[in-house]
């Protein structure tokens, strides 16, 4: 099996689920497979591109294309990438044999946009990693004074490197509150220049797990998710999470976080600020759990591309998205 790892070296949520999915691949692997890590597959049963970058336009081999999302086809106006290089990209994609996505509210959208039969798309969740766990106070303390955090705090952890209007980050910074507000994540000058927050830029994972531990809550303002990683990790560290209601948040977290009204930055905030702990503990899921129901997509997509051709369902040639 050939699992495209580029992404594995970003900071993002992207590169955290092809760590961790590759992990737990690797841990889970049925005897006799093996796992090659490359963007050219030669010689391979199956590719597995868990990004959109990565999708194959003119696949030779059973493919599984991982999507996260769809907001640039979902917001054209608000993104940049809307030009002919993403079109082939969402092309890949339709060209694929099996695509997995984190949420139902993905799976929705992937069909509703892309035109993917739904018997094609597999629904895994994503999960914590395990090195995300509560820190004793003695460590979140040290984790305070290293990154120069105020004792009480809101917290909300994502990328910075470039403004993305879904996720809302300057009407986050710019609505009223009490307590201080922390940005966790790579920055970028925009968001240098957001007024009245403390930037700790890209953090390691155990100063990570120290920042979620010491927050009073996770805020989480965005008009549209995937699924929100972020979330699931607060409640791993026992931070509760307070969200704008979406459909993908209120899947992944539903009895588990505190939600608000999409239009209401500063009535999250101000939830926020009265939450108590202890929050609800996190989904009982597994990134090893994500790992097997991917082997169980890699044989189907297998089982797929080899049946008889008189028994293949038949289907429409896919066209360019747009």
């Amino acid at each position: 099996m050939a699992f495209d790892s580029r992404p594995a070296t970003d900071g993002g949520g992207i590169g955290r689920y092809a760590r961790c999915v590759l992990a737990g691949l690797r841990e889970t692997a049925p005897s006799g497979a093996e796992i090659v890590e490359t963007h050219r597959p030669r010689r391979a049963d199956l590719f597995h591109s868990p990004w959109l970058d990565g999708a194959p336009l003119r696949p030779s081999i059973p493919t599984v294309v991982t999507l996260h999302d769809l907001h640039q086809i979902k917001r054209r106006g608000e993104y940049l990438r809307s030009g002919v290089r993403s079109k082939l990209r969402y092309l890949a994609v339709q060209r694929a044999t099996r695509v997995i996505v984190p949420t139902e509210a993905v799976a929705a959208d992937v069909v509703e946009h892309l035109r993917v039969a739904r018997q094609a798309i597999s629904v895994i969740p994503e999960a914590a990693a395990r090195t995300l766990t509560a820190r004793p106070p003695d460590v979140v303390a040290q984790a305070r004074k290293r990154y120069g955090l105020p004792q009480d705090y809101l917290l909300w952890v994502g990328g910075l490197e470039h403004p993305d209007p879904r996720k809302r980050v300057a009407d986050l910074a710019g609505a009223p509150r009490t307590l201080p507000l922390v940005l966790v994540g790579s920055t970028s000058r925009w968001a240098e220049e957001l007024p009245d927050v403390t930037l700790t830029g890209h953090v390691p994972d155990d100063d990570l797990a120290a920042i979620y531990s010491g927050a009073r809550a996770l805020v989480i303002p965005s008009d549209d998710e995937g699924f929100g990683l972020p979330a699931v990790e607060a409640l791993a560290c026992g931070t509760p999470v307070v969200a704008s209601d979406v459909p993908a948040l209120r899947e992944v977290l539903a009895g588990r976080a505190t939600f608000v009204g999409i239009d209401d930055v500063a009535g999250l905030l101000a939830a926020a600020e009265r939450v108590e702990r202890p929050a609800p503990p996190p989904p009982r899921w597994s990134w090893n759990d994500a790992a097997l129901a991917t082997w169980d997509v890699y044989r189907e997509a297998i089982a797929a591309t080899t049946a008889p051709a008189t028994l293949r369902p038949r289907r429409r040639p896919a066209r360019p998205v747009g």
